[in-house]
């Protein structure tokens, strides 16, 4: 686990060579150490920090103004002639000594268009004018998560279910602003998905400067970190926040529903027991479909749930009943995994498991290694074994745009450490930077334009000049064998139809003589032999699903009864959720569900910061539910409905709608499901502050008895 607090930072160095702060609040970094720290800064950034110390504008403008660049990277030159590089590192290095030593910033809280300026002249392009008060908060100009006292009723309770991601920014801002709560997760953990998730490769394909809490900056070691550095840095915030007292874990929920009368939620749960490791790496463990308790089931009959390690766990124990006023489900939508429909699946003889349930004695050295699904997880894992197996089969469902990944792998200097940790106001623009990059700087891109000529590959001039530099890359990094390759890796499909994936070397891996890529679709397993539609028979020791997950179900792990009795399955249908916001629905008062429906920001970006958007509203409305004395919000039947057809209409000029393709983002009915249609900025002012006149609001029932009294 990556430590800052103490006496040691994560590499062994002590916390003061990384801008642990004085008791003024300034870092105590001494010159040699700053100037190191300058000298690989990225130019774009130390610009907005000059300015804003010295309040000098002419740094905004030519010959320092940086040059847009493509791509994803950060443009650490801004394209400046190395002259003008040397003159802003060290007029740099002055203004941050200066403030180091005291003298105060000169331009502390600039303005929305001041704002705005600064941002397009760090990314060499035009920003829009309504990014002017979206950025003041994520610098942290502006409130964004408010954390002042709420005053809560007696017997006031919030239950969260799960503590993944989503699950510890709710519990930790419920406790910063005093509100009574309590967490239940099923694993031994925190971390969700990330303490689950643990094949060979597994990471992030956003920058964890991005990918990380805004009231919780951490000292990391990678640009793009493994799951273990980013698991380790869930745990921190967990004891940082001093919420794991509040958590249950190895508790699973089995269903809630809804007392109308009292205005409160009944969960049941029930403990879990850990197998302590173990799984049954010959077989799979896993059923096409949840039960009717949402659990899945051993071959065997028996229940299971995923469970710390990400292994299988037995249920153990009695249930119980949970009572709250207000449940903020956390479950996600990445679990649990499925596995692909494929005749004579269940006949496999060999080592089997899905890359959601990596078993931590597995080892592949020397072995056949076949793998179902080239998703994520795949591209991942493959690049990582392909040097220790005898062979690599790899059976594509379909294939995929992958984006050049220049810091994969990449450390974060010691000396690029010193100034993040040294500077938060390089921090800041240093993560305003990348949410522009990764965020909405592509949400134009993926619009149709009626007019475009060739619709068949692209959607407009933008998107299809995505398409000519993607496969650019793509013929350049298969290298001798392209023509050979190129026609089962390149997509017909505009780039972004599907998730975008990060390149870690999938395509090099393509030319290892080891490697084969199979594009026909498998007819049958038998034993172990996977024949494929062309009637080719290839054997294997191990067969790893790389299937992924029920993501289009929504909420599978337990079961939801709303204000009517009816099941959130039964409202939704099978594959056809939808919510206000993505966070409520009809008919189930007080129930607020974070990663909802329409809320994956596929153009991209860092899901935690919509969480805390997610958040931030979901904490507004306890605050007013406490304040105006209500008992139950629940959203009206025609906001709700009135939202869905916006998402679906503006999805409908979306690159997600392509007929060129299928994804997990839509359903059976076409309809996208998972993905959000909206650009940051848009769901951040959605997002701002709970309407009261969107809910059919009650008193609480406690008031209304004193009343009848």
């Amino acid at each position: 686990m990556s430590e800052m607090s103490g006496t040691s930072a994560a590499n062994g160095a002590h916390a003061a060579d990384y801008g642990a702060p004085t008791a003024a609040g300034r870092p105590d970094v001494d010159d040699e150490t700053l100037a190191a720290a300058v000298a690989v800064a990225n130019i774009p950034t130390l610009l907005m920090v000059l300015v804003q110390m010295t309040g000098e504008l002419h740094w905004l403008d030519d010959p320092y103004r940086p040059k847009r660049q493509p791509g994803l990277g950060d443009n650490d030159t801004g394209g400046l002639a190395p002259e003008h590089q040397q003159e802003v590192r060290e007029a740099a290095l002055e203004a941050i000594a200066a403030w180091r030593d005291g003298r105060p910033m000169a331009i502390g809280e600039p303005d929305d268009a001041l704002i705005v300026r600064m941002l397009s002249t760090a990314m060499g392009e035009h920003v829009p004018d309504e990014y002017g008060a979206f950025t003041a908060a994520q610098l942290g100009l502006a409130k964004f998560l408010d954390h002042d006292p709420i005053n809560v009723p007696p017997g006031f309770k919030v239950l969260v279910i799960g503590a993944g991601a989503s699950g510890l920014c709710a519990a930790i801002n419920l406790q910063q602003a005093g509100v009574p709560y309590e967490v239940v997760e099923r694993n031994g953990t925190v971390g969700g998905v990330w303490w689950e998730n643990r094949y060979p490769g597994a990471g992030v394909d956003t920058p964890n400067h991005l990918y990380s809490y805004s009231f919780a900056p951490h000292d990391w070691k990678m640009y793009f970190c493994l799951r273990d550095e980013l698991h380790g840095y869930l745990e921190k915030v967990a004891d940082d926040f001093d919420v794991r007292g509040s958590i249950r874990f190895n508790t699973s929920v089995e269903r809630v529903s809804y007392d109308a009368e009292r205005q409160v939620w009944q969960a049941e749960v029930r403990h879990v027991a850990d197998n302590e490791g173990r799984w049954e790496t010959g077989r799979l463990g896993l059923s096409a479909t949840p039960d009717e308790t949402g659990l899945r089931r051993r071959d065997n009959g028996a229940a299971t749930a995923p469970g710390a390690n990400g292994h299988a766990q037995g249920v153990d124990g009695p249930t119980e009943i949970i009572e709250a006023n207000v449940i903020i489900s956390a479950a996600g939508i990445f679990n649990p995994p499925i596995r692909p429909n494929i005749d004579g699946l269940e006949t496999w003889s060999g080592e089997t498991w899905h890359t959601a349930r990596w078993p931590a004695d597995a080892d592949v050295t020397g072995k056949r290694v076949a793998i179902v699904g080239n998703g994520a997880s795949c591209m991942q894992t493959a690049p990582e074994i392909q040097h220790d197996v005898e062979s690599l089969a790899i059976y594509q469902r379909s294939n995929h745009w992958a984006a050049p990944f220049d810091q994969f792998r990449k450390p974060v200097p010691d000396a690029m450490r010193t100034l993040f940790e040294a500077v938060p106001l390089y921090r800041a623009w240093y993560r305003v930077r990348l949410g522009w990059t990764f965020n909405d700087r592509i949400h134009t891109a993926l619009q149709k334009d009626p007019d475009w000529e060739h619709p068949e590959r692209s959607l407009n001039a933008q998107n299809d000049a995505h398409r000519a530099y993607f496969t650019r890359y793509v013929i350049d990094e298969l290298g001798d064998r392209a023509d050979e390759l190129l026609d089962k890796v390149l997509p017909t499909y505009p780039p972004f139809g599907k998730r975008m994936l990060m390149d870690n070397g999938w395509y090099r891996m393509l030319r290892n003589p080891k490697v084969e890529l199979v594009d026909d679709s498998i007819a049958e397993i038998s034993g172990q032999t996977i024949r494929t539609a062309d009637g080719t028979e290839r054997d294997a020791d191990v067969l790893v699903l790389a299937t992924g997950f029920d993501v289009l179900r929504f909420i599978t792990t337990y079961e939801a009864t709303g204000r009517s009795g009816r099941s959130l399955r039964e409202s939704w249908g099978d594959d056809d959720a939808s919510a206000y916001l993505g966070t409520v629905t009809p008919d189930f008062p007080n129930f607020f569900t974070l990663y909802g429906p329409n809320l994956q920001p596929g153009h991209g970006g860092s899901l935690i910061f919509v969480v805390e958007m997610q958040v931030r509203y979901v904490m507004d409305m306890i605050a007013k539910m406490c304040a105006e004395g209500l008992g139950s919000v629940e959203v009206r039947r025609d906001v709700h409905d009135e939202y869905r057809d916006r998402v679906d209409d503006a999805h409908e000029n979306m690159v997600w709608m392509h007929p060129g393709m299928t994804s997990y983002y839509r359903n059976e009915a076409g309809r996208i499901v998972v993905n959000s249609p909206w650009r940051n900025v848009d769901y951040f002012d959605m997002t701002k502050e709970a309407d009261l006149d969107d809910y059919v609001c009650e008193p609480r029932a406690a008031d209304r008895e004193l009343v009848a009294d």
